[in-house]
């Protein structure tokens, strides 16, 4: 399997969150994590920033809601992912819309049952 650098927005060190989860299962399956949140912090060997990351990533997992999402748009657009996911309750119609004007798949799933099915 090809590992796929993934950066997920909205991560917690909260290993309750989903967030958490989904980075601690990307790790374990050997994808690279890139961290974002509001808070700095770290899960595991994952550093969270507060800075959107320079790197080039293939994957954009979302875990903050459609009311948070616009201030990522045009970062993520420019980092021109091959895919964003939105993970349950991250669904946002509009901006799906203007990632696949983008040729950027948008992606309505659960990260951490991608993993676990292998179709990630």
């Amino acid at each position: 399997m090809t590992s796929k650098k993934t950066l997920v927005i909205g991560a917690s060190e909260n290993p309750e969150r989903y967030s958490n989860r989904a980075i601690r299962s990307l790790r374990s399956h050997n994808h690279e994590v890139v961290a974002l949140a509001k808070r700095e912090g770290k899960v595991e060997d994952v550093k969270i920033a507060t800075d959107f990351p320079a790197d080039k990533v293939h994957t954009v997992s979302m875990y903050v809601g459609p009311q948070t999402q616009p201030e990522y748009y045009s970062q993520i657009l420019e980092m021109k992912p091959q895919r964003v996911i939105f993970n349950p309750g991250t669904e946002n119609e509009a901006f799906s819309a203007l990632l696949e004007e983008n040729d950027i798949e948008a992606v309505e799933a659960c990260t951490l049952v991608m993993l676990s099915i292998g179709n990630y």
